[in-house]
């Protein structure tokens, strides 16, 4: 892992713990255990740092959901690879998962605008496959804004629940996350 990276990854947990804006560059260097002075060597300021968390989560949620798409599963299966993607990104990266629920309004232009065109898109498309569910007669017939809405919200905040749950095994968190958010809107 690079000096970049390691810096990230406490900046990530530091911005988790005490939000972007009351996280300063010197709080990073500490965290890190060098200078303050000697962060600019790596990152160029805790925008930089922010973003690149950011966009990188995005494009891992972006890239994941573009793989379930083109795949020939059912929409079920899809959403049941879809709250997989999110699990197993909670337990792998949750500084990283936690900061795009609320951390993302402090994103600069171009990268506030690229972040909010990624989420809307991804969230059109759980939107899309839940109406595809419908046709298929593998969901109720439930309005999917509301749907997509509160199965995001939940994966969104797992990380908050998860954090204090780390003993549960994620293929278990998994088969039980399923099982409460796809039968909630399957056919019955």
């Amino acid at each position: 892992m690079t000096k970049k990276e390691i810096i990230k990854q406490h900046a990530a947990r530091l911005f988790r713990l005490k939000g972007y804006r009351a996280t300063s560059m010197r709080d990073i260097a500490q965290e890190v255990g060098m200078e303050a002075a000697s962060l600019y060597n790596h990152i160029s300021n805790k925008q930089e740092i922010l973003a690149e968390l950011m966009m990188h989560i995005a494009e891992l949620f972006t890239e994941g959901m573009e793989n379930i798409q083109e795949s020939s599963l059912s929409p079920r299966e899809k959403m049941e690879r879809l709250i997989a993607l999110h699990i197993r990104y909670t337990v792998e990266k949750p500084d990283a998962v936690a900061i795009i629920t609320s951390e993302w309004v402090h994103l600069e232009e171009p990268n506030h605008k690229s972040y909010l065109l990624l989420r809307s898109a991804y969230e059109q498309n759980i939107q899309n496959i839940i109406e595809k569910g419908i046709k298929a007669k593998q969901f109720a017939k439930v309005d999917t804004k509301i749907a997509a809405f509160s199965i995001l919200s939940t994966l969104r905040w797992l990380y908050s629940w998860h954090h204090q749950q780390e003993a549960i095994n994620p293929v278990e968190l998994e088969r039980k996350m399923i099982q409460c958010l796809i039968d909630g809107i399957a056919t019955r």
